[in-house]
């Protein structure tokens, strides 16, 4: 894929606002990796995991767009993101603008866990899987022909607890100037959670960077799927996963809440197998180096499955 100019990369920012960058490649100048690996993610086993594999009655996510262009505090945001990953030890991790030295880092650090990329250069997605829960069985990327910003869409097809799931990320297309672009992105995911086979779960969880409009405007969510958030009762503490009045690390002075970050899901055909129950948001305290994690907060979900 040939690589997008910076101009490109810029992946949230409202127009008129200015979004600090390194000025050289990204990833070509930063090593995550030489680090001790006595606190990884592999190491930790907490209530809730041992809860899960003793009954396999609970399933859990988290989605995050990580801010990997961002390369200031780089490697103590890896760290405090890895430190969720730890904390709650999802089955499941969807992650928007990784970089390879992000990547590398994960490797190493969360050994427990498969990781499925979306790409290899500039920046991409990943889908991270449980070793010890989530049965990989292949992996597709389908890509956006008319992107700028080197966006596709990245599925796999896996199991768990003998429950089949068609798993989804992406980052869409940025900025208000490209809605038009991102709302065709947004009727391709659509489709292609309605064409997964009948037998499985479809769980895409992302970066959409859609305003509420622009769904509208694309004629809504079809029948079968649903919006997590909406299903949940559209709770007030997780509704904005970019927040500059409470996320300070782009430094915007003005105010600008959006709820980018979103799930959607299609049941199995004959339905109830899993069923999401709750939805949280992460990354919410300031690390020591006096940042945020990411520029949005993470938001992890947990679901019943029905055994």
């Amino acid at each position: 894929m040939e690589k997008a100019p910076i101009a490109c990369l810029e992946p949230r920012v409202e127009e008129g606002a200015v979004k600090r960058r390194p000025e050289s490649e990204p990833g070509s100048c930063v090593d995550l990796t030489n680090e001790e690996t006595t606190d990884s993610i592999s190491s930790k086993t907490s209530t809730s995991e041992n809860l899960q594999q003793e009954d396999g009655s609970m399933f859990s996510f988290i989605t995050w767009n990580v801010d990997g262009l961002d390369l200031n505090n780089l490697r103590e945001r890896a760290q405090g993101v890895c430190s969720y990953l730890a904390l709650y030890s999802p089955d499941v991790i969807f992650l928007q603008e990784v970089i390879l030295p992000y990547y590398s880092f994960l490797k190493k650090r969360a050994s427990s866990y498969e990781i499925i990329t979306g790409g290899e250069e500039g920046y991409f997605t990943a889908i991270m899987l449980k070793k010890s829960r989530v049965k990989f069985k292949s992996q597709e990327i389908i890509p956006f022909p008319n992107t700028k910003m080197m966006r596709n869409l990245l599925c796999v097809h896996a199991s768990v607890s003998g429950n089949e799931l068609c798993l989804m990320t992406s980052h869409l297309e940025s900025t208000r100037g490209h809605a038009k672009e991102r709302m065709n992105q947004l009727k391709m995911i659509l489709k292609k959670m309605q064409e997964a086979p009948e037998s499985a779960s479809v769980i895409f969880a992302g970066d959409t960077n859609l305003r509420d409009q622009e769904v509208t405007k694309c004629g809504g969510l079809p029948n079968n799927i649903l919006d997590v958030w909406e299903f949940l009762g559209k709770p007030k503490h997780c509704q904005y996963t970019w927040d500059t009045q409470m996320n300070s690390n782009l430094g915007i002075p003005r105010i600008s809440k959006h709820r980018f970050d979103r799930i959607f899901f299609r049941a199995t055909a004959e339905g109830g197998h899993i069923i999401p129950q709750s939805l949280d948001l992460l990354g919410l305290e300031k690390l020591d180096c006096g940042r945020f994690p990411s520029d949005h907060w993470g938001l992890l979900c947990n679901l019943d499955i029905i055994l």
